[in-house]
Formats: C-alpha cells, structure tokens, sequence
C-alpha cells in the first residue's frame, strides 16, 4: 500500500499547463502531441518523396532508352535501381535525423545524452559491414559482373536479378522466392546471361529404330526449327549417340542460343523434333505391361 502511495505521490498532471510529473521527470503532454504530429508529417513526406523520386527516375529512364544515345537496356535498369536505392537511403537518412531531432530536442537532456551515447556504439559497430557493402557494391557495378535481368549464380543461389542497391543485390529464383544478398558477402558469380548460351535436348528411340535415318530426321528437324527462330546463333546438331539404356538408345543434339532464351528453345526444339519423328513413324520406347491369361 505505501508503494502505491508513493507511485501516486510520484505521478502528477496539471490538464491547464499541459505539465506531467513522473518521479524526478517533467514532460509537457502538448509537446508530446506536437512532436508525433511532427514525427507522423516527416513519415508522410518521407514515403511521399521517394515515390515521386523514383517516378521520376523511372520517367527520365525511359525517355533515355528512347533518345538515339541509350544504352544498353539492361545497364539502364541496373542504373535506375540503384539511383532509386540512393533516393531511398537519403530521404530515410535525412528523415531518421529529423526526427531524432524531434525527440530529443524537446526531451530531457539526460536521456538524449544517453541514447546518443548507445546509439553511436551502435551506428559505428554497423558502419563497418555498411561500409563492405557499399564498396562492394561499387566494384560490382564498376566491373560491370551482372546487371539487372540477368540470370546469375551467387554461391548457392541462382535467379534473375531484380535490383542492385546501395547495400543489397535482390535475386529472385525459379521458385518466385526473393534472396536478398548483402553485398559485402558476394564473393563468387556466375553469369548465365553474357555470351551464347549452349542448348541441349536428348531423344530416346526403340531398339528396333535404324540410328543413321533416326538421326537424319532429327537433323531436318533442327535445321527447320532454326530457319523459323531469331534466337539461334549456332544451329542444333545431332552430336551422337550417347547412351544406351535398357529401354532404349539415347541421341543427343546441341546448339547455341541468345542468353537467356534458353529454356523456352529446348522446349520448342523438344517439340519440332517429336512432331517429326512422330510423321516419320519412329518409335519412342515407354513403359509396356503386358497381361498374360
């Protein structure tokens, strides 16, 4: 019971001056109405700001691919991202100060005092792997290793890039699942997207097949299918037979195609060649049962 004498003792509102008493603290609660108001404005300005930042970096992006001096769209976009990371950390930067600002300009000094002390301990611990991840970053950009669009590889994680950013690089694989990557971790790439990318498709016949017209008509079909297709750099080949497997030979066909397109060629290949080999009456061995009565 003393204890909540105490508390109560220690707990005083004046409504008419706006003054609370905590113990040994003393807060106006109008001060306190006008630094949220403040703090909510700065929010709203902030989220505000960025969007018409990266609209217009989004506008002026598409105007220069437009102009007869653009260039190559994928850089374009690698820029326009990162611009728009820059946009994003400055405004949040500025923001976060403002309403420190805020905050402690209008509170106990004490307190201000402590919270910057733990909040430099905190920001210089963090300032370093900041750091890493910036100059990395650059480096990436600055060598040109990927760019946004392309299909790479980082470790274990492969995707298509979605953005390179001031501290992060966001993957996104096959999956639909989003890798957020900090930059200072990237240590290995590999690029699927510069150069030709190889194709490959296997086709197994029946034993019972011939191989050499097997392979002629397989051969047709390629040359076909790369009359008709604008991705084709180097036209697929029948390499040979590679395997042969219990139910069946196996034939293989190579060819190069722009970077990447690759999936969507070996599915259209897959097809041209099942079509013909279908019209040609070659078989293509599969599971048999046979009932015996």
């Amino acid at each position: 019971m003393t204890n909540i004498l105490n508390t109560y003792r220690a707990f005083s509102l004046n409504f008419e001056s706006g003054n609370i008493i905590i113990g040994k603290t003393q807060l106006n609660i109008y001060d306190v109405i006008i630094i949220i108001l403040k703090i909510i404005i700065t929010l709203v300005l902030m989220k505000l700001s960025i969007k018409v930042f990266s609209y217009s970096i989004d506008k002026i992006i598409k105007r220069h691919n437009k102009s007869i001096f653009s260039i190559d769209g994928k850089k374009s976009k690698t820029i326009g991202a990162l611009l728009k990371s820059i946009v994003r950390y400055s405004v949040n930067f500025i923001g976060i100060i403002i309403i420190i600002n805020f905050i402690f300009g209008n509170v106990i000094s004490s307190i201000s005092i402590a919270f910057a002390s733990i909040g430099g301990v905190a920001i210089g611990l963090a300032a370093q792997n900041i750091i890493k991840d910036i100059i990395n970053g650059f480096f990436i950009l600055l060598e040109d290793q990927y760019a946004v669009g392309e299909y790479i590889k980082i470790d274990n994680m492969e995707g298509i890039v979605e953005s390179i950013e001031l501290r992060v690089t966001r993957l996104r694989d096959f999956n639909g699942d989003l890798h957020i990557i900090p930059n200072s971790l990237i240590t290995k790439i590999t690029n699927h997207s510069r150069g030709p990318i190889r194709i490959n498709v296997e086709i197994k016949i029946a034993y019972e097949e011939n191989i050499d017209k097997t392979i002629k008509i397989i051969s047709e079909a390629c040359e076909q299918f790369s009359k008709e297709n604008e991705d084709i750099i180097e036209i697929p080949k029948v390499t040979g037979v590679i395997e042969f497997s219990p139910n069946g030979t196996t034939i293989k066909v190579t060819g190069k195609v722009k970077p990447m397109t690759q999936w969507d060629n070996e599915n259209r290949l897959r097809r041209e060649i099942k079509a013909r080999i279908d019209k040609e009456g070659i078989i293509i061995p599969g599971t048999k049962i046979e009932v015996i009565k």
